[in-house]
């Protein structure tokens, strides 16, 4: 029988003298001392080991577990003479910005400057044994809740001084989820007065800072240099792509095969796999997420612990409010399909309201998509282009986003539900009232701000496609924007049972003035456009009668929609 699992467990030290169950990721401290790099930034998605992983090299340098050798018996790196010798040899300073979600930018401000002056009030002794000389004295007891930028963005650096004048060695800095605020300050509209002050504390910290040993920032997201870390050029960035520490974050097929081995759970690798695997960190593409996989030994049912360990707002957000080709793409992703796409991993969080590339970004270094294959390479005109096969992580992250999408249409769930079974039924004047009523409830929720859905409604009725694949995909096949006959069909559904169910091809358009007298002839435009460019081939071609293909047009003014059904 396997060892307890502590669930929420992120300090080493707990789960060492606590005896449960723990994976063996000391070699990362190797990996990190011996490769050198001064200040290293590790992007990987939430609930992936970045705190245990902090909390372990704490108690590993940190003076102030010198001695405690017995935490890391039988562990990798107690194997290893030398590193035995470093054990609890450093200063070490271990921040987390993890609870830094404030609404506005001056209590975000606030929780980071009371963070700060926590820190300085456990070097108390620094104080009181005259280390420090009378200007220094001065800024110690000024470092508050209420300090000035200026004392707020350089007490770490002058912390690190006292010190090493101390210790007579240089500080080992760890911050962990560097990016919480960040994203919290997109969300909130409080963005660029965060940055301005997160330049200045990082320069002063990791930058400018003699009495830095080394540094490890870890988050979710590589935010973009030029946001944060312009001044950073000793900074080591590990993404999604890159082959260092590939396997320190997270859990490998072998160690997730060992543990269910352990507790009795063998003959659940399959389903195991299906459910939780499909990350990949550089080359290594067997990497599980370790939540699930602790829940999972702990309760031994499947379920999506991962992605309802969070609201996922921000991604519903972005994906709501995404324009129709964003949608389309999208939508690709939930049949299981690929997304080929040219993307940078730095985040430009300005640019997510209107470059879809960027919102890739994010979902992968979310954890939301996995790489199935990267090629950086130089086109033909000598521009540098990085490539990008993207598919959905797994089933579990597939569940999570049918879900989300269901949310969209929470509010209107009793109406949309009724319009589905209208849908179904064939029956249109039922369909006509349920869709504008649909529409009326969550029509605003598709906006943007800047680009209402009113201006493009595209933003809403491929969301509206969206909720029709996940309520439908028990019954039917959807796909949209393809090629078939000849031109562009917007929905086609195919039935999994022809038997039981008709071919459906909706046709979208909005209304133009300048062109239509009203909503009927821009229904009739829609279903001139099916007949015209005989949509209805591909459906014929598998085998589904002519007459068993029903064809609707629908037409979009504002809020307001006209449904109509054209002959079979």
């Amino acid at each position: 029988m396997g060892k307890i699992v502590g669930i929420g467990n992120q300090d080493f030290e707990v789960i060492r003298k606590g005896g449960y169950f723990y994976v063996d990721k000391t070699s990362f401290i190797r990996q990190w001392w011996e490769g050198g790099d001064q200040v290293t930034l590790i992007t990987r998605p939430r609930r992936f080991g970045k705190t245990l992983n902090m909390s372990m090299v704490e108690k590993f340098f940190s003076l102030g577990y010198a001695g405690r050798g017995d935490l890391f018996l039988g562990l990798k790196i107690w194997e290893d003479e030398g590193f035995r010798k470093l054990q609890g040899s450093y200063p070490v300073i271990n921040l987390s910005f993890a609870n830094i979600k404030e609404p506005r930018y001056k209590l975000a401000r606030k929780k980071i400057c009371q963070m700060v002056s926590s820190l300085y009030s456990r070097y108390q002794f620094l104080v009181d044994q005259g280390i420090l000389n009378e200007r220094e004295e001065a800024f110690f007891r000024s470092v508050s809740v209420d300090m000035d930028d200026v004392a707020a963005t350089m007490a770490i650096h002058e912390l690190c001084q006292y010190l090493f004048r101390y210790y007579g060695k240089r500080v080992i800095i760890l911050l962990d989820e560097y990016d919480t605020p960040m994203q919290e300050a997109y969300v909130n509209g409080y963005w660029n007065e965060l940055v301005s002050f997160t330049r200045s504390l990082f320069n002063a910290t990791f930058k400018t800072n003699s009495n830095l040993e080394r540094g490890i920032l870890t988050g979710i997201t590589r935010v973009s240099k030029e946001s944060v870390f312009s001044d950073l050029n000793n900074l080591e960035v590990i993404t999604t792509t890159s082959r260092k520490y590939a396997d320190c974050f997270g859990f490998t097929e072998e160690e997730v095969f060992s543990a269910l081995d352990a507790y009795g759970l063998g003959d659940k690798k399959s389903e195991v796999k299906e459910w939780y695997d499909g990350f990949t960190f550089g080359d290594r593409r067997d990497i599980y997420n370790p939540w699930s996989i602790l829940n999972y030994l702990d309760k031994g049912q499947f379920a999506p612990y991962w992605a309802n360990s969070s609201s996922n707002s921000l991604v519903s957000k972005l994906l709501r409010e995404g324009s129709r080709e964003l949608k389309a793409s999208f939508e690709r992703l939930l049949r299981g399909e690929s997304l080929v796409t040219e993307m940078d991993e730095q985040i430009v969080y300005d640019q997510l309201d209107y470059d879809e590339q960027a919102v890739w970004s994010l979902l992968l270094a979310g954890g939301y998509l996995k790489v199935r294959d990267f090629r950086p390479h130089t086109s033909q005109f000598g521009e540098w282009k990085q490539e990008y096969w993207l598919e959905l992580t797994n089933f579990e992250v597939w569940t999570m986003f049918r879900k989300l999408v269901r949310k969209w249409f929470a509010t209107a769930a009793p109406v949309y539900n009724d319009f589905v079974k209208a849908l179904l039924l064939g029956d249109v004047d039922a369909m006509n009232e349920y869709m504008n009523r649909v529409a009326e409830i969550t029509f605003s929720s598709f906006d943007t701000g800047t680009k209402p859905s009113v201006s493009e409604p595209e933003r809403f009725y491929y969301g509206f496609v969206l909720g029709l694949m996940v309520e439908l995909s028990d019954r039917y096949v959807m796909t949209s924007n393809r090629e078939s006959g000849f031109g562009r069909y917007d929905v086609m559904l195919e039935p999994l049972c022809p038997e039981r169910d008709d071919g459906i091809l909706l046709e979208f358009k909005v209304y133009q003035p300048r062109k239509e007298k009203g909503l009927e002839d821009t229904v009739e435009a829609a279903l001139r456009q099916i007949e015209e460019r005989r949509y209805e081939t591909l459906l014929i071609a598998r085998g589904i009668p002519g007459e068993r293909i029903r064809r609707y047009g629908f037409g979009f003014r504002g809020k307001e929609v006209l449904i109509g059904e054209g002959n079979p």
